[in-house]
C-alpha cells in the first residue's frame, strides 16, 4: 500500500483532498514516459511550443472562478483577492513574448571562412517542486519558459496545494500538449529524494525552506543535475526622510500583511527615519487594525488564516521572545475574535523598540508579524539591511532615484524596489543571494537557466 498524502485545510482542519503518493514503479513510468516526450518537444518549432503553453493559460483562465475558492480551502488566501490569474498572466505572457529572442542563435561573424554560433540547448527532465504560498505563481515561474525552451516537467506540489498541480496538469491537456511533455506527481519526501539521488532529473527548481534547499542539495549530490533554490527571505524597507509618508504606511502595510504575510517577498523588517518615525509607526498601526480576520470564504475577510497551525505557532513564539527582550506590540489582539492559540487563525502584530538581537529581525517569520525601527540616515539603515542571512528584495521609500539606485548597489539582495514591494517583475531576473539560495527564474536570463549553451565552430572554407 503506498502511503496517502493529505491536505488538512486551514479553515477548518478537515481533510480537504488526499492523494495515494506514487509507488517507485509507477515513478520510473513517469520519468521513461518524459524522456520518450523530451526529444520530439525538442523538435517542435518555438512558435508551436509557444502557443501550446499560451493554450494552457486561457484553461486556465476558463477555470479561475473554481480555482479561487479553492485556493482558499488549501492555504488560507481570502476569496476576494481573485487568486493568482493575474500574475500567472503578466508572466506567462512575458515569456511568450521573449522565448524567440532569449532561445535565438547568437552568431559570431568576425572570422571570415567559418560559420561559428552558440546555441541554447534544452536540458531535459526538468522536475519543479512547488510551494504552497503562491502555488500557481511560483510554478509557472519555471513551468512555462522550461517548456517554451523544449524541456519536458515533472511536477511535485506542496501536499498544502494537492490540487494545483492536478489544475495546471488539466489545463496543458486541454491546450493538447503532447502525452509525458507535462506530468504531474504526488511523493513523499522520502521518494522525492530517492528519485533526485537516482540521476534521472536534468533539472530542479524548489521554491520552499533553507533547510529543504540543502536536503535537496544532498540528494543531488553526484547527480550533476543543475539547480534553482529560492529559499528563505527577510526582505526590509527602508523609509527615508523625503518619503511620500502615507504612499508608503500604505503599501508597506500591503506587503507585509497581504497572504498573512505568507509571501516570499513579503516585509517583514522597516526601518524608518528618525524625521518620519513616529508618524510612520501611527499610521501603519492603524491602517493595520483594520484588517478582518477570519473564513477566508467569507468577501469581507481581508486576512486569512496562516496555512498550518505550526507556522502560525512559530509567528507567537517569535513574537513573544521579542517581547520578553523588551519590544513592545502595538495591536491589540483580543479585538481580532478569530485569533486563537493553537489555530492557523492569526492577527497582524507591529512591533517596536526591537532590535537584532531579537530572531523576528533576523529569522523568517513568514507571516503576519512586522518589526520597526528607528534609524538616523541612509548608512545606519544599510548596515541592519544588510545584517540577514537572506536577501531576496529589498524596497527603498524616497523622491530620490539616485539615492536609491546608490543604497541599492550597497544592499545584499536579489532585487532593489524603490516606491513599491512584494512584486516580481516577469521582464527583470528573480534571484537572490546568501541563504536565499541561488539560480535564477523570469526574464531572458530565466531561459539561460533551463538550458544549456552549445557551440558549432563549422570552417565552411579550406
Amino acid at each position: 500500500m503506498s502511503e496517502v498524502i493529505k491536505l488538512i485545510s486551514p479553515v477548518d482542519g478537515s481533510v480537504y483532498a488526499e492523494r495515494p503518493a506514487l509507488e517507485e514503479a509507477a515513478v520510473e513510468k513517469v520519468i521513461s514516459s518524459a524522456r520518450a516526450a523530451q526529444h520530439a518537444w525538442a523538435a517542435t518549432p518555438i512558435s508551436e511550443r509557444v502557443a501550446c503553453c499560451l493554450r494552457a493559460l486561457e484553461a486556465l483562465k476558463a477555470m479561475n472562478d473554481e480555482v479561487v475558492p479553492e485556493l482558499a480551502w488549501q492555504m488560507g488566501r481570502p476569496i476576494r483577492y481573485g487568486g493568482e490569474m493575474g500574475g500567472t498572466i503578466e508572466r506567462t505572457e512575458y515569456c511568450a513574448s521573449v522565448a524567440d529572442e532569449a532561445l535565438a542563435d547568437i552568431e559570431r561573424t568576425d572570422k571570415p571562412g567559418f560559420k561559428r554560433f552558440l546555441r541554447r540547448e534544452a536540458l531535459g527532465i526538468v522536475m519543479v517542486i512547488a510551494p504552497w504560498n503562491y502555488p500557481f505563481m511560483t510554478a509557472i515561474n519555471t513551468i512555462m519558459p522550461a517548456l517554451m525552451a523544449g524541456n519536458v516537467i515533472v511536477l511535485k506540489h506542496a501536499a498544502q496545494t494537492l490540487l494545483v498541480g492536478e489544475r495546471l496538469a488539466k489545463a496543458f491537456e486541454i491546450a493538447g500538449l503532447p502525452q509525458g511533455v507535462f506530468q504531474n506527481i504526488v511523493l513523499t519526501h522520502g521518494g522525492t529524494e530517492k528519485l533526485l539521488g537516482s540521476g534521472v532529473i536534468d533539472h530542479v527548481n524548489f521554491t520552499g525552506s533553507v533547510a529543504g534547499g540543502r536536503a535537496i542539495e544532498k540528494a543531488l549530490a553526484g547527480t550533476f543535475a543543475t539547480l534553482g533554490l529560492e529559499l528563505g527571505g527577510k526582505d526590509p524597507a527602508y523609509v527615508r526622510s523625503d518619503a511620500d509618508l502615507d504612499y508608503a504606511v500604505a503599501n508597506l502595510v500591503d506587503g507585509a500583511f497581504y497572504n498573512a504575510g505568507q509571501c516570499c517577498c513579503g516585509i517583514e523588517r522597516i526601518y524608518v527615519h528618525e524625521n518620519l518615525y513616529d508618524r510612520f509607526v501611527g499610521g501603519f498601526v492603524d491602517l493595520t487594525k483594520q484588517y478582518k480576520l477570519g473564513n477566508p470564504l467569507d468577501e469581507a475577510t481581508t486576512l486569512g488564516p496562516m496555512a498550518q497551525s505550526r507556522f502560525a505557532a512559530w509567528v507567537r513564539e517569535q513574537t513573544q521572545e521579542a517581547l520578553r527582550k523588551g519590544a513592545k506590540a502595538l495591536v491589540d489582539t483580543s479585538a481580532f475574535a478569530e485569533d486563537k492559540e493553537g489555530t492557523p487563525y492569526l492577527a497582524p502584530q507591529v512591533l517596536v523598540d526591537v532590535n537584532h538581537q531579537m530572531s523576528v529581525m533576523r529569522e523568517e517569520s513568514f507571516g503576519p508579524v512586522v518589526g520597526i525601527m528607528k534609524v538616523k540616515d541612509d548608512a545606519e539603515a544599510l548596515q541592519f539591511m544588510n545584517d540577514s542571512p537572506y536577501g531576496l528584495t529589498a524596497s527603498i521609500w524616497t523622491e530620490d532615484v539616485d539615492a536609491a539606485a546608490d543604497l541599492g548597489d550597497k544592499i545584499e539582495t536579489g532585487t532593489v524596489f524603490m516606491n513599491r514591494c512584494d512584486y516580481l517583475d516577469p521582464a527583470l531576473v528573480w534571484t537572490g543571494v546568501k541563504d536565499t539560495g541561488k539560480g535564477a527564474a523570469l526574464s531572458e536570463i530565466g531561459f539561460h537557466n533551463l538550458t544549456r549553451p552549445k557551440s558549432f565552430h563549422l570552417r565552411v572554407e579550406h
